[in-house]
């Protein structure tokens, strides 16, 4: 283990991210979502393939035994990403990061479902707590009084939904990223992320595609770009330490996310996202303690039974 630098990769991946949401939210209002993805996909696999390159692990990164459960992965991550998007274009940017903050709670419900792990009181505790802290956020999103004076209060109260489906979206493509890392190896899984992103996005610019001029062009190279790069260090902080020392660190986003939301929009969230935002951040660093203090137990020996 090497906590600095699992902390030091981990802390970066989120700001990489954090960048790359704003510039979705920054491009949201004249380039669609499709040619957002397209390039999210196209210039994250570069930096991707370079590294594994100089890494010589391109090889194993193209070889896969399980071609159908990469599918089934990206098909989720793209459900994920054209969602995520969708939301960042129509909620200011603390908001939707809060939102997504609901995905690490779904997966909890999904492991329990899916993958029948046991899952008992504590952590079905965390999730209904969690829940609430959702419903939180979103009550100033769907107040219908707001509806008849204001289509932007519209297009919020849809983006709202949007980022909760992503949040969905994205607690499975964790649930299936277990299922695949018993046989297949992280670059792998990386490379046919973006490479599925990709094609997801080129399918839809015959349909929509909004010529970019040269500021937004950089700014569409550099979404694929952080998005690889982040993609890397957040799957290299892993490396050097366990999930439950470095996923805590996800919520620094929240953290980016206020910043910048407010220096590049001047956006402010409501005081119902504070407070919602704090309890979903809370019960999912309760999940994380909890998980952590199970696998000590476990590594310990079989004990009384886990709650």
């Amino acid at each position: 283990m090497n906590l600095f630098k699992a902390i030091g990769f981990k802390l970066f991946s989120a700001l990489l991210f954090a960048g790359m949401s704003a510039l979705v939210r920054q491009l949201g209002d004249v380039t669609p979502v499709g040619q957002m993805v397209f390039f999210r996909g196209v210039f994250a696999v570069l930096p991707v393939a370079l590294i594994y390159l100089l890494r010589g692990e391109l090889g194993v990164a193209v070889r896969t035994g399980r071609p159908f459960g990469h599918i089934g992965r990206a098909t989720l991550s793209v459900g994920g990403m054209f969602t995520n998007f969708s939301a960042l274009a129509r909620l200011p940017l603390a908001d939707a990061t809060a939102i997504s903050f609901a995905s690490p709670l779904i997966t909890v419900a999904l492991a329990a479902l899916v993958l029948k792990e046991r899952v008992r009181v504590y952590r079905w505790s965390a999730v209904a707590v969690g829940f609430a802290g959702v419903i939180v956020m979103l009550v100033p999103q769907f107040d219908a009084r707001n509806y008849a004076a204001d289509g932007a209060a519209v297009a919020a109260a849809i983006g709202a939904v949007l980022a909760l489906i992503s949040a969905f979206f994205n607690a499975g493509t964790v649930i299936q990223t277990r299922r695949l890392v018993q046989s297949e190896a992280t670059s792998s899984i990386v490379f046919y992320f973006s490479a599925g992103i990709a094609l997801a996005g080129a399918l839809t610019l015959p349909f929509a595609w909004h010529t970019p001029n040269r500021a937004e062009l950089a700014m569409l190279v550099t979404i694929g770009v952080f998005g690889g790069i982040g993609h890397i260090f957040l799957t290299e902080s892993y490396r050097h330490a366990t999930a439950s020392v470095v996923a805590p660190f996800d919520y620094t986003s929240m953290l980016w996310a206020l910043l910048l939301g407010y220096w590049v929009f001047g956006e402010l969230p409501s005081a119902l996202v504070y407070v919602g935002g704090t309890i979903v951040a809370g019960a999912g660093l309760f999940v994380i303690w909890r998980e952590r203090q199970l696998g000590l137990r476990r590594a310990q020996g079989p004990r009384r039974p886990e709650i």
